[in-house]
């Protein structure tokens, strides 16, 4: 994606869905308010009228790539909001290390003052997070794998494989950051499934494995 250009993967009347890239925030934070998909999104939707809203349903990781849904009106937004847990949500990851061809990974979740998650045996105060992988590729030193999230904690993915002993590669916050080939989290959000809140309509999205991934694991013999 060039700079200021989004890469739209669907657009209606009621929502856009857009496909973000790796180092971008989804939303502002108190040091950042303009370099975010947000702005982009909003800047797109005012060049075409400047009276249309924009509304955040979900976000990613900044370092995390992948889909994104907007509404355009705020009923939109508390629809799919309402309904997230029924959304079917996929990624891809490449990890360090060797994976079972399938796991589930299951832990409690709880966050530090300094926004680190981490698991704990705290079942009372700890948020259940619950993960789902199928091995797609392996090479001596990482595999590929297919996730799908179970729960929608903080920062899961990230935290359940390094705790599995398979960090994801380029992950500066959880994981082994000594092996970075891409400069970049291998995380990326892929796969969408959900009923539009509107049409009642069942809406499939899915963009594959990136380019990027897949040189990485066919240039390590």
């Amino acid at each position: 994606m060039k700079k200021d250009r989004l890469d739209i993967i669907y657009e209606d009347k009621w929502m856009i869905i857009v496909n973000k890239p790796s180092h971008l925030l989804t939303i502002s934070t108190d040091n950042e308010k303009e370099k975010t998909l947000f702005h982009k999104v909003i800047m797109y939707e005012k060049r075409k009228n400047k009276n249309n809203k924009v509304f955040v349903v979900h976000r990613l990781d900044k370092d995390t790539s992948g889909l994104v849904i907007f509404a355009k009106n705020i009923e939109v937004k508390n629809k799919l909001q309402n309904n997230w847990e029924k959304t079917n949500r996929g990624y891809v990851a490449i990890v360090n290390g060797h994976t079972k061809d399938r796991d589930t990974l299951k832990s409690y979740l709880m966050e530090t003052k300094t926004l680190l998650v981490y698991s704990t045996p705290d079942k009372k105060n700890g948020k259940l997070a619950i993960t789902e992988y199928e091995k797609i590729s392996e090479n001596n030193k990482l595999t590929l794998l297919k996730i799908k999230l179970k729960t929608g904690r903080k920062n899961q993915i990230r935290v359940q494989l390094n705790d599995n002993g398979n960090s994801i590669v380029g992950d500066k916050k959880y994981g082994n950051i000594k092996f970075d080939p891409l400069r970049r989290l291998c995380l990326h959000a892929n796969y969408l499934d959900f009923i539009h809140p509107v049409t009642n309509e069942r809406k499939v999205f899915d963009i594959g494995i990136p380019k990027e991934f897949q040189n990485v694991m066919e240039s390590i013999k």
